[in-house]
Parts: C-alpha cells; structure tokens; sequence
C-alpha cells in the first residue's frame, strides 16, 4: 500500500467526523439568514436591530474563545466537540419561548448561547484539523470541511421553509417551533456521535514541553504576543469572517430589499461560489499553488465581486456576490495556517485567539445593518472593499513576518 492511500485511510474517519462537525457548524449559522429577515417583520425593527442576532451569536466568540481553549487543554478536542452540541441544543430550544413571547431580547440570549456552541466547536476543530497531518496540505483538509459548512448555509433556511411549508413572506414566528425541535434533536444526536466516535488526540508540532525544540522559532518565545504573523493573522481572520458572513448571511435580506420573488431562494448564490472555491483548493492546493498564493488570488477576486456589487443594477448585483463568496471560500482555509506555523507550545494559545477573530462575524455585519439603514443595501457592501484589501496585504506580505529569522513562507 503507497503511502498516500495509507494517510487517507488514516484521517478518512476523522475527516468524515469533523466534515459533520463543520455542516453543524454552517447550519446553525445559516438559520440566522431566515431569522434575520423574518424577526424584523414580525417585530416591526430596523435592519440595524435584526442584524443583532447574528451580533449575538458571534459575540460569544470574543467571550468564550479563550476559555474554550482551555477547556480543550483539560478534557481535550473530543468531549469539547460534546459539549459544544449541548449548548447548541440550550440555545435552540430557547428561540420557542423566544417566539411565543416575540421577545428580541430573548432571541439574542438564545442566539447567543447558540454562538457558545459554535465558539466550543470551532475552537475544537479549526484546529484540530489544521494539525492532523502536515501543514503544507492543511487548506486541503480545510477545503474539504468548506464545503460541508457552506452547503450547509443555504439549507438552513430552505430547510426552515420545507418544514414550515410557507414562503418567509408568510410566516409568523410560531411557524418555527417545529423545525427548532427536530434541530434540537439532530444536534443532541451530534453530541452522542462525538462523545463515542474514535477520534484520535492530535498535538502539533513543538506542542508538547519535552519537544520543545522540535519547533525553533517558538522554542525562544515566552508570549503568543511574540508571534507577529498570528496577531496580523487574527486581525485578517476577523475581517473575513465578518465580510464572508456578510456574504452569506445577508442574500434573503437584499433579495428582499430590491423586491426579487422568492428571497429565499438567492440564499444559493453565496454557497454556490464557495463552493467552487473549495473544489480548486482540494485540487490545486499544495501541488500547484501554495496557501499564501491562493489567499492573495482570493482576495482579488473579492474585491472584484465587491465592486461589481455597488457598481451594477441591484437585480444584477446581487449574483456578484458570487464572486465575494468565492473569494471568500480559500481564505479561512488559507489564514488558519498560515497564521498557525511555527506556534509550538503556543499552539493552543493561538487557536483561541484565532478563534475569538471570528466575533468579526458580530461586528461587521451590524455595522452593514446600520448601513443598510442610512444608504441603502446595496451602497452596505462598499464596507467589504476595505476588508478584502487588508486580506490582500496579509497575503502579499503579512503572514511573512517574523521576530527572527524568517521560516519558509507557506
């Protein structure tokens, strides 16, 4: 047997596993986008205060980002990704009596108690997956997982509507209890898989005191602040994550906003783009291209997408976003290594912060509600532009930095 096909029988459980994990991960946030719209019609609020769930849920990962790594560090990467499903399930069963009282209030609490799931999940397999096996091929692993969180965002809503059998147009908030119990019930499910599968304990490299010296350049270090190329990482994780949930979370809202029928259904467009994104990761990534080259060609193509979508006619502009959402699909996957190179012992350490980067996803996209607001839908995406340009640099030059001498750029 070569050893490329004994590595992927290997990881292929693992890598199913975890592939579950990150659809969980995409579901959960991809109901924000049905919510979003149909909270600020059946509460009668502005785009501003709608946008607060999604501010909600990603807000826990500023919160619980650190503590969910040492969580991690105490019970490990399998009992965290339990625990993650049973404050999904919490937060989910919250949104009934969210609805029956047609609190706002009361749907942040729930949605930000979800968002402590997710904060547990992706702290758990972001980098669990960046670490098992080489770091050269990890935004081909991550690609792969890409495109189970992304499907999962556009059947989140298109689940909700099946379930519920009515058009968001239609529908009042009670219509959503019944979806959220079956939810409920597939997370705990979730939950059981974690806690029995036969997933193995990864370290990465240099983690582990007494091989400390298998990883030089963190050898020397006292301090994750130490670590130019993560802190500039973190700051780049946090822009994408907030302009790729624009992306993605803001399509049946816009949809609506420029009066397309059926706005439900243009929650694809986002998906669809990140999706082919991911496929010419698994293919071009490490043989053709590196992870550093496919972030720089993402982030043109981002800016390209955004321009295109303040600039063209609002029923056009919307399918730009297409290319927003492809450039989007290979940053996550390129960033979370490029960031975590030669971390050693401050592996851990600088997965949380990594992971408290994606409370981009509250702040942004809030911002682009209060934008919608005051300039309108489409005039909202100029904020992308700024993001995607920072991205770019990281790219081009940021992950290169070092406090001494330089390794070999990814």
């Amino acid at each position: 047997m070569s050893n490329v096909d004994s590595q992927t029988k290997k990881y292929f459980l693992p890598l199913l596993i975890i592939g579950i994990m990150f659809f969980a991960i995409g579901f959960a946030l991809g109901i924000n986008s049905y919510l979003i719209p149909l909270l600020k019609k059946s509460l009668d609020i502005t785009s501003g205060e709608s946008y607060m769930v999604l501010a909600a849920t990603f807000s826990a990962f500023l919160i619980f980002g650190y503590p969910a790594s040492l969580v991690i560090g105490k019970i490990g990467y399998k009992k965290t990704m339990a625990l993650s499903f049973v404050m999904f399930a919490l937060g989910f069963y919250l949104y009934i009596p969210s609805a029956k009282m047609e609190s706002l209030s009361l749907f942040l609490v729930a949605s930000f108690i979800s968002g402590m799931g997710n904060t547990f999940l992706q702290a758990s397999v972001n980098p669990y997956i960046t670490i098992l096996g080489p770091m050269e091929s990890a935004a081909k692993r991550m690609s792969f997982m890409g495109i189970a969180n992304k499907l999962a965002w556009p059947i989140a809503p298109l689940f909700l509507a099946l379930v519920i059998g009515k058009s968001v147009n239609d529908v009042d908030l009670m219509d959503i209890n019944l979806p959220i119990y079956i939810i409920i019930s597939v997370f705990i499910l979730l939950g059981i898989l974690a806690i029995m599968s036969k997933l193995p304990e990864v370290k990465a490299t240099g983690e582990d005191e007494e091989n400390i010296e298998d990883c030089p350049y963190a050898a020397s270090k006292t301090s994750i602040w130490q670590f130019p190329h993560l802190l500039l990482g973190v700051l780049a994780l946090f822009l994408y994550v907030g302009v790729e949930t624009v992306s993605l979370g803001t399509l049946v809202d816009y949809a609506e906003s420029i009066n397309l029928p059926n706005a439900e259904l243009y929650a694809w467009i986002a998906p669809v783009g990140m999706v082919i994104g991911y496929i010419c990761g698994i293919v071009f990534i490490p043989k053709y291209i590196n992870q550093a080259l496919a972030l720089r060609i993402c982030a043109i193509l981002a800016i390209f997408g955004s321009f295109m979508v303040v600039l063209t006619p609002a029923d056009i502009s919307i399918y730009f976003i297409v290319f927003m959402a492809l450039g989007c699909s290979l940053m996550w996957p390129a960033l979370w290594p490029l960031a975590m190179t030669d971390l050693g012992r401050f592996t851990k350490a600088g997965s949380s912060l990594m992971v408290i980067a994606i409370v981009g996803g509250a702040l942004i996209p809030t911002i682009y509600g209060f934008l919608k607001d005051s300039v309108g839908s489409q005039n909202a995406y100029w904020l992308c532009i700024p993001c995607f340009l920072y991205i770019l640099y990281y790219g081009l030059s940021g992950h290169k930095i070092r406090t001494a001498k330089a390794t070999t750029a990814l």
